[in-house]
């Protein structure tokens, strides 16, 4: 049993870290309707933000966290202007170029800055609890605390605030909303800075017990848009569930079958979930 909490522990970090990647993901889908590549690009520019704030700058692990948002939040809505929103009256097939033209940009970018090296990020909570036979590391249990936390302030912004409702009205009905009086530009660009800061904090919340690495983008976003496809594109509860399914079952099939399995385990969930519901497990989108 204790290794069984062990493992509920584990996929309660790795489902709290895939939930926040895919919110953003899935949130600017609602707005361009086509898959952001680039967003990666802006987990991997999150940890590389607050590595850079705590080893060069000497700034408190929170302190950086939040740098890292808001440095990562510009550069989303910097991206919106200069690269997505020229493309919005073109086909789905340029935006989806421009965002891996982007995502080859940073990921140079930073390559050039810091190297191809590995970075490890420092962090005061790297102790480990014990309760009731429970071995428990701090940063795991911050990660929980944070991400899920971030996740119910994220659903009371979109559910009970005015600019929220913007976000859900444009996602729904671009058109619509415009007719409404809702300011387009806006909100995409509102958007694309909560789905910037939202990949950041994932980012500098994982580092610790990770690599900080020019490419470690690539591994998270692909199963954050399996994410977001298996809970329904377009989504936020779906890309909540879809992430914890994700988690726990990496978890557990990495204990009890192998970690040379951990994943591709994602994969083949996707494979077997759609072949039973191809529509994903949500279907009712942003609403």
């Amino acid at each position: 049993m204790e290794l069984f909490f062990q493992q509920v522990l584990n996929g309660l970090t790795l489902g709290g870290i895939y939930s926040l990647v895919a919110l953003g993901l899935t949130l600017v889908y609602g707005i361009l309707h086509v898959p952001n590549f680039a967003h990666g690009a802006f987990y991997m520019a999150g940890a590389y933000a607050a590595f850079y704030l705590i080893s060069a700058q000497g700034w408190g692990y929170w302190a950086a966290m939040a740098g890292s948002a808001v440095a990562v939040a510009l550069i989303a809505v910097l991206a919106e202007r200069l690269v997505f929103h020229p493309l919005r009256n073109a086909p789905g097939l340029h935006h989806m170029i421009a965002a891996i033209g982007l995502l080859l940009f940073l990921e140079a970018g930073a390559q050039a800055v810091w190297g191809a090296d590995f970075h490890r990020m420092d962090t005061p909570y790297g102790s480990v609890i014990s309760v009731a036979g429970l071995t428990a590391p701090v940063q795991r249990l911050l990660i929980i605390a944070a991400a899920f936390g971030l996740m119910v302030a994220l659903h009371l912004f979109l559910k009970k605030t005015v600019t929220g409702s913007t976000i859900i009205a444009m996602a729904q009905n671009r058109e619509g909303a415009a007719l409404v009086g809702i300011d387009a530009n806006k909100v995409a660009m509102l958007t694309f800075g909560i789905s910037g800061a939202l990949a950041a904090v994932a980012a500098a919340l994982y580092a610790p017990i990770n690599l900080v690495y020019p490419a470690m983008g690539h591994l998270v976003i692909t199963k954050a848009f399996v994410i977001i496809i298996l809970g329904g594109m377009g989504s936020v509860p779906g890309a909540i569930v879809g992430g914890l399914i994700i988690g726990f079952a990496e978890s557990f099939g990495a204990f009890y079958l192998s970690p040379d399995y951990k994943d591709i385990i994602a994969f083949a969930l996707l494979v077997v979930i759609l072949s039973v519901r191809p529509q994903g497990l949500f279907t009712k989108g942003v609403r």
